[in-house]
């Protein structure tokens, strides 16, 4: 089973680190075979920066930037179009909804 888990990033310096700590967590669980997609939808904080840093750790980590904030709604479908897996979790880095959800998905 492949599962993609899609996330926007903006102005989300703050939560990257945990957002990713969880959300590995919680998906090794389910299955190894996955893939975090982390869109920075022209975050004006060092977002970008710390995604990339997990991607240069990680292999399973895929960070598009785009070039200006487009919006969560596209930002979302940037992240969809490059998603590979046969399920796709979507939810934002800001912990505002548990990382752990992706349990009950």
């Amino acid at each position: 089973m492949k599962l993609s888990i899609v996330t926007t990033l903006y102005n989300s310096s703050d939560y990257i680190e945990g957002f990713y700590d969880r959300i590995t967590n919680t998906a090794l669980k389910i299955t190894g075979d996955y893939e975090i997609i982390f869109v920075n939808d022209g975050s004006k904080d060092d977002s970008l920066e710390k995604a990339v840093s997990l991607f240069q750790k990680d292999d399973r980590i895929k960070v598009i930037d785009l070039s200006r904030n487009f919006g969560h709604h596209r930002a979302i479908m940037t992240g969809l179009s490059h998603a590979r897996g046969d399920y796709v979790f979507l939810i934002d880095s800001d912990l505002e909804e548990e990382p752990e959800l992706l349990e009950e998905f």
